[in-house]
């Protein structure tokens, strides 16, 4: 293996001529990827100036420099463009918008969240969802059938933390 299993980071060979080269290939991935940081959602193309240190997403249809490299992350160095190609869990914030981008099931995700329950102050906020509630079916005395149904979305919205018990 010539490099790390995920990102591709090269490995410094036994007697290699010139491994500053090999380590500063690494060290400018990892400065890409470490806290990862993008300008803006996805985009085809690169931009016409960019700063050394920038990093973007490039998008489907890919053109210019950035031609054949869709989903990669690309990063400005002062040798040009950097390609890094994502993986399952990799995520960076969107400084345009102050959002996360997650890539998943090969495509990135924009404002996507994942997680089994919301907890602000050590409460929970919103859980799993719970089982549908049915809706009144007539009958002959509405006001018990409303009453039942504003009874079980008050219950649904206890058990998903969303009001008080």
């Amino acid at each position: 293996m010539s490099g790390t299993p995920r990102l591709a980071l090269p490995f410094l060979s036994p007697g290699q001529a010139q491994k500053e080269f090999t380590h500063n290939e690494a060290l400018q991935t990892l400065d890409f990827l470490i806290a990862g940081a993008v300008e803006e959602a996805p985009r085809p193309d690169p931009p016409a100036t960019p700063t050394v240190g920038a990093c973007y997403i490039v998008g489907d249809s890919a053109t210019g420099a950035w031609a054949g490299k869709s989903q990669a992350v690309a990063g400005y160095s002062t040798g040009g463009w950097r390609f890094i190609a994502p993986i399952d869990g990799m995520s960076a914030y969107v400084k345009a918008s102050k959002i996360w981008i997650s890539y998943q099931s090969g495509s990135w995700e924009l404002g996507a969240v994942r997680g089994l329950k919301v907890m602000i102050n050590g409460e929970q906020i919103i859980g799993s969802r719970g089982v549908a509630i049915a809706s009144p079916a007539g009958g002959s005395t509405v006001d018990a059938e409303a009453r039942s149904s504003i009874d079980q979305i008050l219950a649904a919205l206890r058990t998903h933390g969303l009001i008080e018990s």
